[in-house]
């Protein structure tokens, strides 16, 4: 494991590092309530994709890293702590592979620290605010209790909507950390995490659960050059569902950007 301070307080970020020879290095960034081990190894480590140095990082607040309370957990400062862990890590120009939440973060760490990301594979990424709906499961519904209600009940709740896979990852969160960032990604960022992503101008592709039916928004990514490709048999875990199609096509995306 490593580990680097990424914030002025001193709060660690940690990530598992795949060793390899080939350039560019790997970054691999996990959604809200995950950690990227277990997300992402069975990828990084397929021969496919294997012999690159890989970083699965987790965030603040996740898995393995700190829980600072003194933390805002918006997508900005995920990115930008993010930032920091890359460059002690002396990694710069990097494939950023980022599921769901990780997906927004990234965009933001693309666009605040362009020398860090020379390509940007996005999984069902949220691209732009959406509407809080008590009840619903992932960040709509963590995002519709207040912080107070949230610690003093609100994730027992949240506990038995997710189900169990989820919770194995969810449960490891700092539970104030979830909720933050579970607001911060319903709210999005300014401009939206969308308007970024087409104003990029590195190699981007965007895979979605083709099951689920079309993204919303796709002609206009396709026109600012962004790869839109649906992945068959899965849902929004793609890289867990039908991990021979999503290497696949991140190993296809990547040869030939």
């Amino acid at each position: 494991m490593h580990a680097a301070r990424v914030t002025p307080a001193g709060a660690v970020m940690r990530w598992v590092e795949i060793a390899g020879e080939a350039e560019p290095a790997r970054v691999y960034l996990h959604g809200l309530g995950a950690a990227a081990a277990p997300y992402f190894t069975g990828s990084a480590t397929h021969p496919a994709l294997a012999g690159h140095r890989s970083l699965l990082v987790d965030l603040l607040g996740f898995g393995l890293s700190d829980r600072p309370a003194d933390f805002g957990y918006s997508l900005e400062e995920h990115a930008d702590t993010v930032a920091v862990l890359l460059r002690e890590a002396g990694v710069a120009g990097a494939d950023v592979i980022a599921h769901s939440m990780g997906g927004s973060v990234a965009i933001l760490l693309a666009a605040r620290h362009p020398e860090l990301v020379a390509r940007l594979v996005l999984i069902d990424a949220n691209l732009d605010p959406v509407v809080v709906r008590p009840g619903a499961i992932g960040s709509s519904g963590i995002a519709s209790y207040t912080e107070a209600e949230f610690l003093a009940g609100g994730l027992a709740e949240v506990r038995e909507r997710v189900g169990a896979h989820w919770w194995s990852t969810m449960r490891l969160a700092d539970p104030l950390a979830l909720h933050r960032s579970a607001v911060r990604l319903a709210r999005g960022s300014e401009p939206t995490m969308r308007e970024q992503l087409v104003g990029l101008k590195v190699p981007r592709s965007y895979l979605f659960p083709a099951d689920e039916g079309e993204p919303a928004g796709r002609a206009q990514l396709a026109a600012a050059g962004v790869e839109v490709l649906g992945i068959p048999d899965c849902g929004h875990n793609i890289m867990l569902d039908n991990t021979e199609a999503f290497v696949a096509a991140v190993a296809g995306f990547l040869a030939g950007s």
